[in-house]
């Protein structure tokens, strides 16, 4: 039987502890008793794991023995912030995909009600990625940035900095046909020789990147890429991102 698995919140060499919700559950729900076994997240590794001691409130694990643990996708969603409800599902199946960050970003096409009230949802949006994270049995939690304008992640993305940082930046245009994400993504393997790249692909609102919006990323360095002929919805082009570098790089 597969043993559940917990993502601590704190830890040391021989022990880690949950609080909170997932402790609450375990302990009412699970009846958590000492020995029972579970899998526990700890620093971003694995450790097979014996309850040691339980409360409603904390559940201390001993660690016994670390267990090997697929790393995330090396690539941050760079998402244009949209309607809210899509865009939880989005970061939810993102976060089972496993992509190592989401940033999401204010652009000219984001209603303004939803740029307004953008920042009060960040914790909400890392509370999703810590349970699908869970259920998905990953070895980490993805960064979910606060949210900031699009010009100030894409300035930060320029091209004057990718040497330093090893990355391959990519946004994804409606507009663009000859360069699929597929091949960008061959190219930027071809480069990175034995190297694993790092990636940053930015995902645009309903309707799509204003004009300027498209003059800032090519300023910037970044790359046009398309996903095929079908106009997607957004929380659809992530989750299709995702699984063509996945196809290209596990």
């Amino acid at each position: 039987m597969t043993r559940r698995r917990w993502i601590a919140e704190h830890w040391d060499e021989a022990t880690a502890t949950i609080v909170g919700a997932q402790a609450e559950h375990m302990a009412r729900v699970l009846r958590a008793q000492p020995g029972m076994e579970a899998d526990v997240v700890a620093g971003g590794h694995v450790f097979h794991a014996e309850v040691a001691a339980a409360t409603p409130n904390e559940i201390r694990f001993n660690l016994i023995a670390e267990l090997q643990a697929d790393p995330a996708l090396p690539v941050t969603l760079v998402v244009a912030v949209y309607k809210f409800d899509r865009m939880e599902w989005a970061i939810e199946k993102a976060t089972e995909l496993g992509v190592a960050a989401i940033a999401p970003v204010i652009a000219r096409r984001t209603e303004k009600r939803l740029a307004q009230a953008a920042g009060k949802r960040a914790e909400r949006w890392r509370r999703i990625a810590h349970e699908a994270a869970q259920q998905a049995r990953r070895s980490d939690v993805p960064v979910i940035y606060e949210p900031e304008p699009l010009s100030t992640r894409v300035r930060a993305a320029s091209a004057a900095t990718r040497p330093a940082s090893g990355s391959t930046y990519i946004v994804l245009a409606e507009q663009e046909r000859t360069t699929t994400l597929r091949l960008a993504l061959e190219e930027a393997m071809a480069a990175a020789q034995t190297e694993m790249p790092t990636l940053e692909i930015a995902i645009g609102p309903e309707g799509g990147w204003a004009p300027e919006e498209e003059a800032l990323f090519d300023a910037n360095g970044w790359r046009a890429a398309s996903l095929g002929p079908r106009i997607l919805r957004a929380e659809t082009a992530a989750i299709a991102a995702l699984a063509v570098v996945a196809s290209c790089l596990e």
